[in-house]
């Protein structure tokens, strides 16, 4: 079959990977695609919110599956697109998508159902929000709302920040729109954890657990990133926690947007804080987690394609979703100056050292080619360097070594990634 894939990061080269693995994919196209994942699919200089040419694309093409993963085309309704076009697509309806592009709605919803989350109120006046500092407790979470690439969370450690952040957030509006309304949450304490599953609409089937490093700095300090690291599974997420989530947090998101008149299909990403009163949600995205993905499919026996085929067809029930009993690690290599200011263009090395080793992968995030062939950087988050092992710790040894052999000048990683793996022994 041929399958086209939209989207051009770390977590796209995963799914790319996954995606030539499976005995059903005989073509692969991807727009745009990065200079990685150009070595095993077609790239396409096609916008991922070029619904239009998408479309066309893949009618001229005769794709057979279009894949999804990114969230601003998710959001704005590219799935929606594809379906009115005849095409069959695996990613998540506009109005579904609304659980991760609107953080005001996703709190509403636990809210609704039951669903265990932080206390929240929802402001879209900064006023308001100033004079709601005043009665608050420290530190406290301010969230923008919309989309605003996993940057869009400040954690204020007094009203001072926070005043500041409300600034930021509503009047400065560093994240455009999405800072149009905000949500402010009680700040959480414990361990976070990356749960990923697929779903049908009705069903959903748990992928292996896994644990992100969004700060950039080591000991997790510094402003939020997009993410610098992760590793998988999580000690953390014991069969205690398992057994919870399944009670009062899995069933009851998908049973919850099926009640609303918005069933759920694609890939559900839950960020769970283990707290000291169970485990609550943090966050809803409607698509793969990056870094995650480039950690958790790695490790993915079952054949991707038949996965998604059956959260098209509702058929989700039927599969037997099988990992691998390993473990991974990713660590993120950025642009010197990430989140903020950064340099493009610096020609990366090394890269070569990944052909044919194995239980190594190097995935693109943010590269491309210049005129003379090099590839070079483009981007925050430049390469997610993943080491698969029989532990954790030989995954963390093994992904760090590997990240040793890549250079471009300005390069910046975590060296603490993986580092809560000493306190689950």
């Amino acid at each position: 079959m041929k399958v086209l894939l939209v989207g051009g990061g770390g977590r796209e080269h995963a799914i790319a990977t996954a995606l030539v693995r499976s005995s059903r994919v005989d073509k692969l196209y991807c727009a745009p695609g990065n200079a990685g994942i150009a070595r095993i699919a077609e790239c396409v200089p096609i916008g991922v919110m070029e619904f239009e040419k998408l479309t066309a694309f893949a009618r001229e093409k005769a794709i057979d599956l279009t894949v999804i993963s990114m969230d601003d085309p998710l959001c704005a309704g590219i799935a929606d697109a594809f379906e009115a076009a005849g095409l069959r697509v695996f990613g998540t309806r506009k109005n579904a998508a609304i659980i991760e592009g609107s953080k005001a709605f996703s709190k509403d919803l636990m809210k609704k159902y039951g669903i265990p989350t932080a206390a929240y109120e929802i402001f879209d006046d900064a006023e308001k929000a100033l004079a709601y500092l005043e009665t608050s407790k420290y530190p406290i979470v301010l969230k923008a709302s919309g989309l605003a690439l996993g940057k869009g969370v400040l954690i204020c450690e007094d009203r001072e920040q926070a005043r500041a952040g409300i600034a930021e957030l509503m009047v400065d509006k560093k994240f455009g729109t999405a800072g149009d309304q905000i949500v402010i949450e009680e700040f959480m304490t414990g361990r976070e954890v990356s749960a990923l599953a697929f779903v049908d609409g009705k069903h959903y089937k748990l992928m292996t657990s896994s644990q992100d490093h969004k700060r950039i700095g080591d000991g997790d300090t510094g402003l939020n990133t997009g993410g610098m690291g992760t590793f998988s599974p999580s000690p953390f997420y014991t069969e205690e926690v398992h057994r919870f989530c399944e009670e009062h947090i899995y069933q009851k998101t998908v049973d919850a947007m099926a009640a609303e008149g918005r069933p759920f299909t694609g890939v559900l990403y839950f960020g769970l804080m283990l707290t000291q009163d169970g485990p609550k949600v943090l966050e809803y995205n409607t698509r793969f987690g990056d870094p995650e993905t480039q950690v958790v499919l790695p490790r993915m026996k079952t054949d991707i394609v038949d996965v998604m085929d059956a959260c098209i067809d509702g058929t989700l029930d039927q599969i037997d979703l099988e990992f691998y009993d390993n473990a991974a690690v990713c660590v993120v290599l950025a642009s010197g100056g990430y989140p903020q200011s950064y340099e493009k263009g610096k020609v990366i090395t090394g890269l070569d050292k990944f052909d044919g080793a194995d239980g190594f992968y190097c995935f693109h995030a943010g590269t491309k080619f210049d005129d003379n062939g090099n590839v070079v950087t483009s981007g925050g988050r430049v390469l997610g360097v993943t080491a698969v092992g029989p532990t954790l710790k030989e995954a963390r040894a093994a992904a760090y070594e590997a990240a040793g052999w890549i250079h471009f000048d300005g390069q910046y990683m975590r060296h603490d990634i993986g580092k809560a793996i000493d306190a689950a022994e």
